[in-house]
């Protein structure tokens, strides 16, 4: 089922016009991308169920002393560690089903690498929310179960967005709505007691926070990797296609440097700076790509100049794989990036070189400087070409000499099928790569062409050329960049507006609860004025007047007008009302301003003062003070290793409650029964 909208009347009698709510695809439709997030979806609880294996087991070992024990204890460790590799490698296979999300039509063109979806846990928000707005906002908070279970529809539709710009725009309208609720609800001072769960794209680890930063980090990792979904769904074979598939993978690559670049300390191993970077290189890599193919779409004729370009195109190509590939197998991102990924952006940078050689090659083989050409020209556009010449040639005297053009294109020939031969070479090490045949189809078919063309130029004293061809320069004519989101394009209408304009009606600032005043309205006016607005507020209060013996303040909110909400009037909708009330008794309820909450440190279940980042499984341990420094626990090296290049990792994070001798009765209240343990990470 695709995405919908919903009249939000079908659920209560109260109505809005334009109101709604969304439903994302339906998660039991049995197409190949939802049958693989629910295997991602099964897997992660799976590691959620070993790692709290091997938890319990590296506490058995650090808390006993006998030996039996400790022998049970690290034969328990051994078997989780084995089963969490098994598990992590599963889920690295999901990671590399490419061909699942590439067009359905029959196409000739290497398949391009998409970013799952990361999963989430179900949450209900409903009795946190009411509770605030029953204690924060002295509402009834019945009257907003409609909003909230908007909020809650909204939340659930997000976990299985259909894979189109509705998909998105329902992503984005989450996002902005995240930040309407955390401005309402979430005041700075303390917690919600609401616990969001997400899962690691790459290692299957959950990651948990009691606040909204690391669901709205997740919300924007999905939004990038949806654009690389619609990406590799573009139909490669058309213009338009290649055109919306180059603009899906910038505005990817935008959302993930925008990522990376607002949530600095995101729990996350996947949203970790460092593997963000990588994912927006290999992003901005695949839009180039996409030119390429753009380009050469029409068909490439086989003219000099023609040729020249072509050849710096995809040398460009060739050398933005060479990058990411590079940055892949750089640490700390180098343990968790999929090995397919790694060997992809290995091939790719390979393959795409070798065309490079192949038309220059070409161009030197095939044409030759006649009288009537611009020697000028041709000199120009073949200097561009290298940054070095033979010893003892120039670009002319090749251009010139027919037997140094042939010895110099029989040169880039060789390399090509060098580099044709390593692509081959690395696809074949590669189960996964292996399996695909579109792939190993156009490596060989490139493989031949080179292979063809050398064979057409093969003399039997080719032994004695030892002319050696110089490196391809790279340059494009068009040159891809990230597109910054503009999140203001997408309008978003806050679902809890009825509490009062944001900037005055926020958790931050706190309120005594309404007052009503019974007044009348004099010949000699109010005895007060208004000022401000939406909401207005009471100004030069006379304190003689009936308002101000009645209890009125001066600063004080009006909030209700005989009854009818006032939050939203500005001071001349206020006026009106008073003076259409005419001789009659005028009641209005009015709050006050007791102060503005300041803003701490968050005490995320990752990040807090005095405490290092992570990147594995946290649940958090809320105490009302300031953590002691001699709680801090010594780091101790993990028992799991996922590779073997991962042996100095931090330990598990999930640990069992712990007391510190010493320690009052109120600072060990603990808001879950799990704590945060003080540990080094890789990344910092």
């Amino acid at each position: 089922m695709t995405d919908t909208l919903v009249p939000r009347g079908c659920r209560a009698a109260r109505q809005a016009e334009g109101s709604y709510f969304r439903k994302g695809c339906n998660p039991l439709a049995e197409t190949g991308r939802s049958k693989l997030q629910n295997q991602r979806a099964a897997l992660n609880q799976q590691i959620l169920k070993a790692v709290r294996l091997r938890t319990g087991a590296e506490n058995l070992l650090r808390a006993t002393t006998n030996n039996k024990v400790r022998e049970q204890a690290l034969l328990e460790l051994s078997f989780v560690n084995s089963d969490l590799q098994i598990l992590k490698e599963e889920l690295e296979g999901l990671n590399i089903s490419v061909e699942v999300y590439q067009n359905t039509e029959e196409t000739f063109s290497i398949p391009l690498i998409p970013l799952g979806l990361k999963e989430t846990k179900e949450g209900d928000l409903t009795i946190p929310l009411k509770d605030f707005i029953l204690e924060h906002y002295s509402e009834d908070s019945s009257d907003y179960e409609d909003e909230i279970a908007d909020l809650m529809d909204l939340r659930q539709a997000c976990r299985t967005p259909s894979r189109d710009e509705s998909g998105i725009e329902m992503l984005m309208s989450y996002f902005i709505q995240l930040g309407f609720v955390e401005n309402r609800f979430f005041p700075p001072t303390r917690h919600m007691g609401i616990l969001f769960t997400w899962y690691d794209s790459f290692t299957g680890v959950p990651v948990c926070q009691q606040n909204l930063l690391l669901e709205k980090a997740s919300i924007l990792f999905n939004i990038g990797a949806l654009y690389t979904q619609i990406g590799t769904r573009c139909n490669r074979q058309t213009k338009p296609g290649l055109e919306n598939a180059v603009d899906a993978f910038q505005r990817a690559a935008g959302i993930l440097n925008y990522l990376k670049e607002t949530f600095t300390h995101t729990p996350s191993y996947d949203m970790s700076p460092a593997m963000l970077s990588v994912l927006v290189k290999m992003m901005l890599a695949q839009a180039q790509e996409c030119v390429f193919e753009q380009i050469s779409l029409p068909g490439i004729r086989n003219e000099f100049f023609t040729l020249v370009k072509m050849a710096q195109e995809v040398a460009k190509v060739g050398e933005v794989y060479t990058l990411v590939h590079t940055a892949m197998n750089q640490a700390p991102v180098k343990a968790n990036v999929p090995y397919t990924w790694s060997n992809m952006a290995k091939i790719k940078s390979d393959h795409y070189k070798a065309l490079a050689h192949y038309f220059v090659a070409t161009l030197l083989s095939d044409h030759q400087l006649h009288p009537s050409d611009d020697e000028d020209k041709q000199e120009k556009a073949w200097s561009q070409l290298h940054d070095y010449m033979p010893e003892g040639l120039t670009s002319l005297a090749i251009l010139r000499d027919k037997v140094q053009r042939k010895r110099l294109g029989k040169a880039h020939l060789r390399k090509a099928i060098v580099y044709h031969e390593e692509a081959l070479r690395v696809c074949g090490l590669c189960k996964k790569l292996r399996n695909i045949d579109i792939l190993q189809e156009i490596l060989s078919v490139a493989h031949k062409r080179s292979l063809t063309k050398y064979a057409q130029h093969e003399q039997e004293d080719d032994f004695l050329s030892l002319m050696e061809a110089s490196t391809v320069l790279p340059k494009t004519e068009h040159k891809v960049e990230m597109i910054v989101p503009q999140f203001s394009k997408v309008k978003v209408k806050d679902f809890f507006e009825r509490l009062g304009p944001l900037p005055v009606f926020s958790a931050k600032q706190r309120w005594t609860g309404p007052r009503t005043i019974n007044f009348h309205y004099q010949e000699r006016g109010l005895g007060f004025t208004l000022k401000g607005g939406p909401p207005v507020q009471v100004h030069c209060l006379d304190p003689e007047c009936s308002a101000a013996l009645k209890g009125l303040k001066e600063g004080d909110y009006i909030v209700s007008i005989n009854g009818l909400d006032s939050k939203w009037l500005g001071v001349n909708d206020v006026l009106e009302k008073f003076k259409s009330m005419g001789e009659n008794e005028i009641e209005i309820k009015v709050i006050s301003c007791q102060d503005t909450m300041t803003s701490v440190h968050n005490k995320s279940a990752t990040y807090s003062v005095g405490m290092q980042k992570t990147y594995s499984l946290i649940c958090l341990a809320m105490e009302e003070d300031k953590i002691n420094e001699t709680k801090k626990a010594t780091p101790k090296l993990s028992f799991l290793s996922w590779g073997t290049k991962n042996r100095q990792k931090a330990a598990s994070t999930l640990c069992l409650p712990y007391t510190v001798a010493g320690s009052s009765e109120t600072k060990k209240k603990l808001d879950s029964r799990l704590t945060v343990l003080n540990i080094e990470s890789s990344l910092y």
